[in-house]
């Protein structure tokens, strides 16, 4: 199982945020002096995704050492900024400051939004998203490998590969105006989309009764809106990097694909089993609501704004 020391008991929530900062402190530092003073790789990405898996492995034994791999929770959205901003910074090839500063922004009300929902329902080291323990105990002997490769790399590349558009969105000098434009609609929709559902979500959850299931606002027209709007978010990363070079349409998309692709295949089935297992009426709710995409709700035998107990 390696070195855990679990100080779920122990900890303050303030204690726990301090602990994380320092963490995420350490972990950039190391990326900072892997990209000051490293080898370099003649490659600005391969340069910078050298340094992301070097921060996650920091993040990574901070997981390991206080039994927490939640530890990674924030990771998801400090870092596409952070990539930003140095590739903006080393990239220095002439591009449009007006495009660069519309990614900026869409990135960064992303990151700020989402940063944010994570802090604000974050109750501290005593706490562990409900996903890793399941994924480690299921593992065995491999638990260690499970949980670096699985819970900490792996999601560290996707999101990686979701944001190599906007390398090349700001890497070079080509830029469809409106494209870049459609870009910054569907992922400021995406964050709103986002920071609704999560809203509502968390009033629900701070009022519910065991067994109850969520089908009001955004959620009577979706199962996971968060979830596209998420993916929606990626998509959007996908058209800046289009609107730069619309000859590489043809692998611009491929980390928003494959986004899609964890959403449905993993992380959505996992979430809905677990509803089904919790919560008896959510299968009114499948009958009903669309898993994915929004769209209005099928008719049932009550009031599709009915909350099932």
């Amino acid at each position: 199982m390696g070195i855990s020391v679990n100080t779920d008991s122990t900890v303050s929530r303030t204690g726990s945020f301090v602990r994380i900062m320092i963490a995420y402190l350490l972990a950039f530092a190391v990326a900072a002096a892997w990209l000051i003073w490293g080898p370099a790789t003649a490659y600005l990405w391969l340069d910078t995704l050298v340094a992301d898996l070097l921060a996650t492995l920091v993040i990574f034994a901070f997981s390991r050492y206080y039994g927490n791999s939640s530890f990674y929770d924030a990771y998801w959205s400090v870092v596409p900024p952070a990539l930003f901003v140095y590739w903006w910074a080393a990239g220095d090839v002439g591009i449009d400051a007006v495009h660069c500063w519309v990614i900026a922004v869409v990135i960064g009300a992303w990151a700020i939004r989402l940063t944010a929902n994570w802090a604000i329902g974050w109750p501290g080291l005593q706490h562990e998203d409900w996903r890793y323990p399941m994924l480690k105990s299921g593992a065995g002997r491999a638990e260690l490998p499970v949980d670096l490769m699985a819970i900490h790399v792996f999601p560290t590349i996707q999101v990686f590969l979701g944001m190599i558009p906007i390398y090349v969105a700001v890497t070079q000098t080509g830029a469809v105006a409106w494209l870049t434009a459609v870009a910054a609609v569907v992922g400021l929709a995406a964050t709103t989309l986002e920071y609704v559902a999560d809203g509502q979500l968390r009033r629900f959850a701070a009022h519910r009764t065991p067994g109850a299931v969520l089908d009001t606002g955004v959620w009577a027209w979706s199962r996971h809106p968060n979830y596209f709007g998420e993916v929606m978010f990626w998509g959007s990363m996908a058209l800046f990097g289009l609107a730069a070079s619309p000859g590489d349409w043809w692998w611009l998309f491929v980390g928003a694909v494959l986004m899609l692709a964890m959403f449905l295949g993993a992380s959505i089935p996992m979430m809905e089993k677990r509803s089904l297992e919790r919560r008896p009426g959510y299968q009114d709710v499948i009958d009903r609501v669309p898993r994915f995409v929004p769209r209005p709700p099928r008719s049932a035998s009550h009031p599709p704004d009915q909350v099932t107990a």
